[in-house]
């Protein structure tokens, strides 16, 4: 080429990076949205098939009664009762969600006055100050567990309905307190369902 001769026009390689792109999106979506998924899925059904189909609670017979992740709504006398639920109509693991009311709300004050009225009135015999996961709730509202205090405060008026000694309503909730992972991580906590499971099995087994 001489300096005479004008310079060649750049190919044009719209459809170049057109094709490009389309493949790249094609491998992506099958990769990531397929393949990945999959291998995961069948990692967790392999080595923690437990949580992977939900962490459910089975009776004796082998029904489902629950979850472990997922709180239920308990109000007879006989069982631990879990933290209000703002979820739906209550524990609805389709609506998840907390009342959203800041501390200064009117509101949010007067339903924790209200909750700790009624806990004390339904708990005569229970000793100290109404603990606060017992009258505010989770911001899930399907929280399934209490703190230890909680389910203790309880006891005298599980022991009562049950006809069972308040120190043997208060072992067994020692037994059912979860520590913290690997000793630092989370806070104690009691699972309620699993808690009222125990409390209902150890009963029928004293028949």
């Amino acid at each position: 080429m001489t300096d005479t001769e004008p310079a060649a026009e750049p190919r044009d390689n719209t459809l170049h990076h057109l094709l490009t792109s389309v493949l790249y999106t094609i491998v992506s979506v099958v990769a990531l949205g397929l393949i990945y998924p999959v291998v995961i899925w069948g990692i967790g059904m392999l080595l923690f098939h437990h949580q992977a189909e939900g962490s459910p609670i089975y009776d004796h017979g082998g029904a489902l009664v629950g979850s472990e992740l997922v709180g239920q709504s308990f109000s007879r006398p006989q069982y631990v009762w879990g933290r209000p639920s703002a979820a739906g109509k209550g524990y609805d693991p389709t609506q998840t969600g907390g009342t959203n009311l800041g501390p200064t709300s009117k509101k949010l004050i007067d339903a924790t006055r209200s909750a700790i009225a009624a806990l004390k009135k339904a708990n005569p015999d229970a000793t100290g100050p109404v603990p606060m996961d017992l009258v505010t709730s989770s911001a899930s509202g399907i929280d399934p567990d209490i703190s230890p205090e909680g389910a203790y405060y309880q006891a005298p008026r599980i022991a009562k309905a049950r006809g069972l000694a308040v120190d043997a309503v208060r072992r067994l909730i020692a037994a059912h307190v979860v520590p913290r992972q690997f000793g630092l991580l989370g806070e104690l906590r009691v699972n309620v369902v699993e808690l009222n499971r125990a409390l209902d099995a150890g009963q029928a087994a004293t028949r």
